[in-house]
């Protein structure tokens, strides 16, 4: 069991990793990622928060998310992002709250499309 949640989070890590470096490449006014290995820390540094943070998160903005028919949900997504920049430093920097929710919602579309699309028909499950 703990083999198979290692798996997946360590898939959701490369994942996220990918397109931290693809959002870094296309939209480079808005994302600036140093490396590869700093892409990847950051991977690993959000879905940490995402772990830990993003639940707290959630629950106490619950009636901000039930009022904007769950669209909140975007702007803590925004907010993880932008707490991984601070951790990170120099390495990994956002633009503003701005353009870390666009990175947001470009990294949940991406995320749904690649689980849908390339994740789920690969899995033997």
């Amino acid at each position: 069991m703990f083999k198979n949640w290692l798996a997946k989070t360590l898939l959701n890590v490369i994942i996220n990793m990918v397109i931290l470096m693809t959002l870094a490449g296309y939209l480079h006014t808005m994302v600036q990622i140093s490396g590869i290995g700093s892409a990847f820390a950051a991977s690993l540094i959000l879905s940490f928060l995402n772990l830990f943070v993003r639940p707290i998160l959630i629950l106490f903005s619950l009636p901000a998310t039930v009022l904007t028919l769950g669209f909140f949900i975007f702007v803590i997504n925004a907010f993880m992002l932008l707490l991984t920049s601070a951790i990170m430093g120099p390495s990994f920097e956002l633009d503003g709250f701005g353009s870390a929710l666009i990175v947001a919602i470009i990294m949940a579309i991406c995320q749904l499309i690649i689980q849908n699309f390339i994740v789920k028909p690969l899995r033997r499950d």
